[in-house]
């Protein structure tokens, strides 16, 4: 599997984030809050909001490496559904410090409930 986050697989612009905001379904977890929208692009696209809220730079930073760690890791299931989503993640402070494991079966979990809506 490719180790990249390609222009393919992400949100890039304000109308797409906007987008998903504004239409999509919203499910907060501990550790982050989903937003997804059903795409026609055939691929699952990831877009992360980390506010000044989350801390400095340094921890936002960390939180959106994890957050694209998550969903790169969860591509290979992701594929084997039929419809494609666009996904954006909000994590929360608490992110930073939760071990990876954790947070990987929250993301999958959540997604997997959304998709199924």
């Amino acid at each position: 599997m490719s180790q990249s986050f390609g222009r393919h697989v992400r949100l890039r612009n304000r109308a797409e984030f906007l987008a998903v905001q504004e239409q999509g379904r919203r499910l907060s977890g501990r550790h982050m809050t989903l937003l997804v929208l059903p795409n026609t692009h055939g691929v699952d696209r990831l877009g992360v909001v980390a506010s000044k809220k989350l801390g400095g730079a340094v921890v936002r930073n960390r939180a959106k490496r994890r957050v694209r760690e998550m969903f790169r890791l969860g591509q290979p299931t992701r594929d084997l559904t039929p419809r494609s989503l666009d996904i954006v993640v909000i994590p929360k402070r608490e992110l930073a410090a939760t071990p990876f494991e954790t947070l990987q079966h929250e993301f999958d979990a959540a997604l997997s409930k959304l998709r199924a809506r």
